[in-house]
């Protein structure tokens, strides 16, 4: 993971430790179920964020007998851990106090701390979404955000920011179900703040989960990297034809590559073991994240 990717990871575990502390007390003493569900959001990030450390530091480790290609798919794991924390703990347990603070409805006190909470904690998920969103525009390219979801091989960064996204439209949430609650005298307007909250969780979880599900049950390398391995084999003076190019992400930056080439004959065996070399070389040098290299000879001749 690049050191990028940690300074967003650090800075949304920062705010969300003070804005889960701030919601809770709000809510515990003005019975808010909008601020309750918001501080159930705000720990399962904490909770988020710790395990996307976690799962770099275990994705770091270096290859060993059990694990030949190295742990980096750890990461990819811990990040469906995320994914499913935010579905069950984070959406589903909002949802659900949500339904029953619309069945069973309490007269909110002083709503001036929900208030203030909310506007520190809007300030605080800001600066996390500015941090993460940086990291996003500095490595998307010409990508849109939803291509660079869709086709990034770090989830970190994307996690965060649609995290600190959810954030910031659930305190939207809570802000209206507090404001039109107390304005129109409808009690049972915060609990369903806290039920869209939950669904607004639900949906970033699926979003997360399935991409961390292609990561991790062997997603290939991005279509630009395949097609510069492509063009590195062919444009070697020794090969006649490139046939499959398979590759599997490992990890953030690392990258299995199994090609099927098509070799002119050589005329020593001394020839065709130096342009294997080769080819392996160009391979590698396309990308520093290409760490294993497997060539499938179509045709090997020594004259």
């Amino acid at each position: 993971m690049a050191a990028g990717s940690k300074k967003v990871i650090y800075a949304a575990l920062a705010a969300n430790t003070l804005i889960a502390v701030g919601k809770f007390v709000t809510a515990l003493i003005t019975g808010s179920s909008s601020m309750l569900a918001e501080g159930l959001h705000s720990s399962v990030d904490i909770g988020n964020s710790l395990l996307l450390l976690f799962g770099t530091k275990r994705s770091q480790r270096p290859p060993d007998e059990l694990h030949p290609f190295g742990h980096g798919k750890e990461l990819y794991f811990w990040s469906f851990v995320v994914a499913v924390s935010l579905f069950s703990v984070g959406g589903v347990l909002s949802i659900w106090e949500g339904i029953e603070h619309v069945r069973h409805p309490a007269v909110l006190g002083n709503l001036i701390p929900n208030y203030v909470v909310l506007a520190l904690a809007a300030a605080l998920d800001g600066y996390s979404l500015i941090v993460s969103l940086q990291e996003i525009y500095a490595t998307k390219g010409s990508q849109t955000i939803w291509q660079y979801i869709r086709h990034s091989k770090d989830p970190t960064a994307y996690t965060v920011a649609l995290e600190d996204s959810a954030d910031l439209a659930g305190i939207a949430v809570a802000f209206l179900a507090l404001f039109l609650g107390e304005r129109l005298g409808i009690a049972w307007l915060d609990g369903a703040g806290s039920i869209v909250i939950g669904a607004i969780l639900v949906g970033i979880a699926v979003v997360l989960g399935r991409e961390s599900k292609n990561l991790l049950v062997g997603e290939s390398a991005t279509r630009q990297l395949v097609d510069a391995i492509r063009q590195a084999v062919s444009s070697d003076p020794g090969v006649t034809g490139v046939g499959q190019v398979l590759t599997m992400q490992l990890g953030p930056a690392a990258v299995l590559v199994n090609i099927d080439v098509k070799f002119k004959a050589q005329g020593s065996l001394e020839a065709l073991e130096d342009a294997i070399r080769r080819i392996e070389s160009r391979i590698r040098s396309v990308d520093p994240s290409i760490q294993h290299v497997f060539l499938e000879a179509s045709s090997l001749q020594v004259q």
